[in-house]
């Protein structure tokens, strides 16, 4: 996601700037995804009721995901990556009843059917 975007937003960058942006903004968001405030909104309006943050290996684990994702968006193309992108949203929906941009928006605008439906009620 942060290939594309940044790629679209920030022309002429250099691959490796972007790559590092984009590890930025992602170790960014795991800070704050670690504050009180955001674990908080996360057992308010997600299907994540005890969570209690994210332990460090996690985030890690997170960031590594971000670098390797950037990686084989990068190479797969704009076309390609977006088709990945939303197939592995779709699987993971299926699958664990949960994705990116699900939590996305359940953290800006909560749907107590999607949450529901998450807890598998």
């Amino acid at each position: 996601m942060f290939c594309g975007l940044l790629t679209l937003l920030v022309r002429g960058l250099p691959t490796r700037w972007l790559f590092s942006l984009a590890i930025t903004i992602e170790a960014a968001w795991e800070l704050i995804e670690n504050t009180n405030t955001v674990i908080q909104r996360y057992r308010e309006a997600t299907a994540s009721l005890g969570y209690q943050g994210d332990t460090v290996m996690n985030s890690l684990g997170d960031i590594m995901c971000c670098a390797i994702g950037f990686m084989i968006a990068r190479k797969l193309g704009w076309r390609r990556g977006l088709l990945l992108f939303f197939v592995t949203e779709a699987m993971l929906l299926i699958w664990i009843r949960d994705s990116l941009l699900l939590e996305i928006l359940m953290l800006v605008h909560p749907i107590n059917a999607i949450k529901v439906w998450q807890m598998g009620s």
